[in-house]
């Protein structure tokens, strides 16, 4: 399907693709993966291209078609989500155009036995099956249907373009590009501007995609979920494996082990055939046998150990100073933009150590609460208490973006510094992998990576117990990913991060918020058990609306003895929901009052306060307990009702 030949790229005196060949076929989903800055999305534009190659070229068949999902794009102004959409049919609509004046003029005609009323017949035969083929019976639907995979609700249909960010923007060139089907699919980071819910409907469709997929991305598990094939670009290389990215690490590690393992037993033989050679070249009469065995050594084929980019970060938070118990406490929170009610009296609490993920599609709250609780962004309603000596580190989501691009890596890191810390700026900047010429770098010629980087080097010039860290990892590679995950890991203080990085949130998270419609929903574990137990809910909803609609089907007339025994199981299950309210209410009251018994001063010097604090932390585990009783409860509930 594509075949890349003797692919050469230099810049500089940098070789960026060194003679680089492979071919890709029908219907393979092929993962693009290495360091940032390797070359991937500049092999993905001369695929498209839309760069031409120093030397070597790129083949596929004519008349097949490419979509390419970059980082860069432009959507015309004016139009609606769904007419934005709809563009990806033009060639359907185009062909419905022709059907139309084929049948107007049928119409007209009365030469049916003519060769050219045969010919027009034809046309519109070939026109049908095009237009079937192309999805034109289904446009609208389909349409539609993808645009809500991707996150767009009913009411974003009719809703302008020009009213979404780049990054809801960015679902919309998605969008066109997976209803246009095209034969080869390039993507580039399409996960980027994606939740949860988006990446993981985007998996199952990109499953069954009929066509060749190639996409760069460094989230692990949409890698895992997608491909079948890994590329490895590196120095120049272009390494191949038949296998998605998990099982590509393994096989990378074998083959290394199995190439240096070779190398160095090959050295061996080179040295001993060496030494043979020397002894036998001083005895004349040897040396004719030296001369044929110099001839067999010069033939062999040398094993090569290509250098290795193991460049990482080097990542450490400070100790976090001792707080208070409760870190951050906010109720009734409400936050509305206009009409725009974002946050609905929501409350959230955080306490010392404590580590929470918040989830949740696009534009449901995620970064709006976490910057109401670090005070830089105001409240519709409500109020914060932070907790004694809170110090707080903030990672924003554009947060590389807001760098000053005019000064230098090294002034840019001296300005943030507090006077102590002036004399290991470089130090830190070196950890962070900038060294030597690197410090003298403006910012502005800095890469997407290179700035999160250096952004995230600012956050170590000062200590704090609180981090707040919204989507950290939108631009650092594999690696730099591990990094930082184990720093955090590592870290002692309180912890909320924004993320749609499953594999970054697994085991890194105690607690998991879901935003959704206006409400936070509570789960007390990672981002596996929260999707385990999404699922789990999806499942019961589906499961609901099948019923629905089994009951909109013709009923039969029930007996009276069956409308009693329902209505014996409907009383049933409505004691059996009050009855676990009335625990549950209970139990908060008793929260409520450790609560209050655990603020007050003295209560850490206080004798009875390890059976308190024990006490309180049963009772936070059996309201959560007591909750999914009540979901099971109520969901029994309403299927009787």
């Amino acid at each position: 399907m594509i075949t890349i030949s003797d692919v050469f790229l230099k810049y500089g005196d940098r070789i960026l693709l060194d003679q680089v060949s492979i071919a890709i076929k029908e219907r393979e989903r092929v993962g693009l993966v290495g360091r940032n800055g390797a070359g991937k999305s500049t092999l993905l534009k001369i695929i498209a291209g839309e760069q031409s190659p120093d030397g070597g070229k790129i083949a596929r068949p004519n008349g097949s078609t490419l979509g390419f999902l970059h980082q860069e794009l432009d959507l015309p102004v004016g139009r609606t989500v769904l007419a934005e959409a709809l563009t990806a049919f033009e060639e359907a609509k185009r062909i419905e155009t022709r059907i139309e004046e084929i049948n107007v003029e049928l119409g007209k005609r009365t030469d049916y036995e003519s060769d050219s009323y045969s010919d027009i017949l034809q046309e519109l035969a070939d026109a049908n099956e095009r237009f079937s083929l192309l999805g034109g019976h289904t446009m609208q639907s389909d349409a539609e249907r993808v645009l809500k995979g991707l996150g767009f609700k009913d009411s974003d249909m009719e809703r302008l373009t020009d009213e979404f960010s780049g990054g809801w923007k960015m679902r919309i060139e998605l969008a066109k590009m997976l209803l246009a089907r095209p034969d080869v699919l390039l993507l580039d980071e399409p996960t980027n501007h994606l939740d949860i819910e988006s990446i993981i409907w985007l998996e199952g469709f990109l499953k069954h995609y009929e066509g060749v997929v190639i996409v760069i991305s460094h989230d692990k598990m949409f890698l895992d979920n997608v491909t079948n094939r890994t590329m490895e670009v590196e120095l120049g290389n272009l390494y191949d494996y038949k296998a998605s990215y998990s099982k590509y690490v393994e096989l990378r590690k074998e083959r290394k082990e199995k190439t240096e393992a070779a190398f160095k037993n090959q050295q061996r033989v080179i040295a001993e055939k060496e030494r043979v050679i020397n002894r036998f070249m001083a005895k004349a009469n040897k040396t004719k046998m030296a001369q044929s065995m110099k001839k067999q050594l010069d033939k062999m084929e040398r094993i090569e150990i290509v250098a290795e980019d193991t460049a990482a970060m080097k990542l450490s938070f400070p100790p976090a100073p001792r707080s208070g118990r409760v870190v951050l406490d906010a109720k009734n929170i409400e936050k509305a933009y206009g009409e725009l009610k974002v946050l609905k009296d929501v409350a959230f609490s955080i306490e010392r150590g404590q580590r929470v993920a918040f989830v949740g599609q696009n534009g449901q709250g995620k970064t709006t609460l976490s910057k109401i609780l670090i005070g830089i962004e105001p409240t519709t309603k409500g109020n914060i208490d932070t907790g004694h000596n809170v110090q707080t580190g903030y990672y924003a989501q554009n947060q590389a973006e807001t760098l000053y691009s005019d000064i230098t890596v090294l002034e840019t890191l001296e300005r943030k510094a507090p006077e102590h810390m002036r004399t290991k700026v470089r130090s830190i900047l070196g950890a962070f992998m900038f060294s030597g010429e690197d410090v003298d770098k403006k910012v502005k010629v800095l890469s997407g990576g290179e700035r999160a980087r250096l952004a995230m080097a600012i956050m170590l010039l000062q200590p704090f117990n609180l981090l707040v860290l919204d989507e950290p990892t939108n631009h650092l590679d594999m690696i730099s990913k591990e990094v930082l995950k184990d720093a955090l890991r590592s870290y002692d203080g309180a912890l909320i991060v924004v993320s749609h990085d499953r594999e970054f949130l697994r085991g890194l998270t105690d607690r998991t918020i879901e935003f959704r419609d206006g409400k936070l929903h509570e789960y007390l574990g990672d981002v596996d058990y929260f999707l385990e137990k999404r699922q789990l809910r999806n499942m019961r909803e589906a499961e609901k609306r099948s019923k629905l609609k089994e009951v909109e089907k013709p009923k039969e007339e029930l007996s009276a003895e069956e409308k009693k025994r329902r209505n014996a199981v409907r009383q049933k299950f409505q004691k059996e929901v009050k009855n676990i309210e009335k625990k549950i209410e209970r139990t908060e009251e008793k929260i409520a009052e450790l609560e209050a018994k655990m603020g007050e001063t003295d209560f850490y010097e206080s004798a009875g306060s390890s059976k308190v604090i024990q006490e309180y932390e049963s009772l936070k585990v059996d309201a959560e307990k007591l909750m999914e009783q009540w979901e099971l409860a109520q969901e029994k509930l309403d299927e009787v009702e």
